[in-house]
C-alpha cells in the first residue's frame, strides 16, 4: 500500500480551550524491578520490517533489516483497567487526558451529555473530541469501566504509560523488542500467526469488519475493546498483539530510521516529536489502515490520548 499516511488511528491531542494546569503529582518513584505477568524471551536475530511492501510509505516500514536483541521480558497482555486503577490509587496519577479536559472518542460510541461533545478532530470526522473522556470514562461522562476490568486501559498518553511502567518496576518496550515479541517466532510472516488473516475462517484479532466508519458488523465479537486475553496467544505467549488497542513503544519515531538502524538492540532516534505506536486497533481495516500487520508502524505525540490507545510493559532479562 503506497497511499499517504491515513489519519484513521490516533489523532493528536485536541485539548479543550482552557488553561492547562501543571501536573499536581510528582512522578511516581521507581519500584523494585518486577517481571510479574511477563514472559521471558531469549532474544536473538530476526528480520525487522515489511517483507511484503504493503505498508504506507510515510510509516517507514522498509527496508527490511537484520536486528539482534539481548534477552528481555515483556508483558503477556496489554495493561488492563484494573491494573491501571491500582496504579492511580497508589500514586494519585492524573492522566494527560484528564489534565487536558478532553480526549478523542470514536463517533459511534460517544456516551456523553451533548454539551460535552466538542466537535470532531481535524481531518478525521470519526473521532469526536469529548469533554470528560478519559480512562475511567472511555466513551464520555456517561460511560464507565464497570464490567471492563480485564479490558485494556485506553486514553493513556506516552507520558502516562511511562509513569505506570516506572511505578510497576518495568519500562516500555523498544520498537524492535515489540516486533520481535509480536512475531511469535514466525520470522517474515504478515501476521503474528502466519500469512492468512482468518485461518480456518476464524478471526484471530479485534479489528473492523464492514464499511468504515459507519458500519461494523463485529464479526470478531467486538465493536470496541476486547478483554486482553481474547482469541489466542502467539507462539511466544503474547495476547492481542494485532488489533484491539495501539501500544506505545519507548522509541522516538522517524520514517527513515530503518535506513540506518543499529543492528544490535536498536533504540530508535535520539530525538523526535512523536513516539512509536505498534499493533493497530479495533478500528483498523485493510481498506484504509492495514496496520494490524506485525511490521506495521504508526506514531503520535507523547501527550496524545484516544479511546484505542494503550500499552504493555517490558523489562531487561
Amino acid at each position: 500500500m503506497t497511499s499517504e499516511h491515513a489519519s484513521c488511528c490516533t489523532p493528536a491531542a485536541i485539548p479543550v480551550t482552557l488553561t492547562l494546569p501543571s501536573s499536581t503529582t510528582a512522578p511516581p518513584a521507581a519500584r523494585k524491578r518486577s517481571t510479574r505477568g511477563q514472559v521471558r524471551l531469549p532474544g536473538g536475530g530476526f528480520a525487522m520490517g515489511d517483507a511484503f511492501d504493503e505498508g504506507y510509505r510515510a510509516d517507514g516500514e522498509t527496508p527490511v533489516h537484520a536486528v539482534r536483541l539481548k534477552p528481555f521480558h515483556i508483558d503477556e497482555t496489554a495493561v488492563t483497567n484494573a491494573q491501571f486503577a491500582t496504579f492511580v490509587k497508589a500514586t494519585g496519577h492524573v492522566t494527560d487526558a484528564e489534565r487536558y479536559g478532553s480526549s478523542a472518542v470514536f463517533h459511534l460510541v460517544v456516551d456523553a451529555d451533548p454539551s460535552d461533545v466538542l466537535g470532531d478532530a481535524a481531518g478525521t470526522p470519526w473521532w469526536i473530541n469529548v469533554r470528560g473522556a478519559h480512562w475511567r470514562r472511555p466513551e464520555g461522562g456517561r460511560s464507565g469501566i464497570a464490567g471492563r476490568q480485564n479490558h485494556p486501559v485506553v486514553h493513556v498518553s506516552w507520558h502516562d504509560a511511562s509513569a505506570y511502567a516506572r511505578w510497576a518496576g518495568k519500562r516500555l518496550p523498544t520498537e524492535a523488542e515489540w516486533e520481535y515479541a509480536a512475531r511469535g517466532g514466525l520470522d517474515g510472516r504478515r501476521y503474528a500467526w502466519g500469512d492468512d488473516l482468518t485461518p480456518g475462517g476464524r478471526w484471530r484479532c479485534n479489528i473492523w469488519q464492514g464499511r468504515f466508519p459507519h458500519t461494523n458488523t463485529a464479526e470478531d465479537g467486538y465493536l470496541t475493546t476486547a478483554p486482553v486475553k481474547s482469541y489466542r496467544p502467539n507462539g511466544l505467549g503474547l495476547w492481542n498483539v494485532a488489533g484491539n488497542v495501539w501500544e506505545w513503544c519507548a522509541d522516538w519515531f522517524s520514517p527513515t530510521y530503518y535506513t540506518h538502524s543499529a543492528a544490535e538492540d536498536p533504540r530508535g532516534p535520539d530525538t523526535g516529536t512523536s513516539r512509536v505506536l505498534r499493533g493497530g486497533s479495533y478500528l483498523c481495516h485493510d481498506s484504509y489502515c492495514n496496520r494490524y500487520r506485525v511490521a506495521a508502524r504508526s506514531s503520535n505525540t507523547p501527550d496524545s490520548s484516544t479511546a484505542n490507545l494503550g500499552f504493555r510493559c517490558a523489562n531487561d532479562a
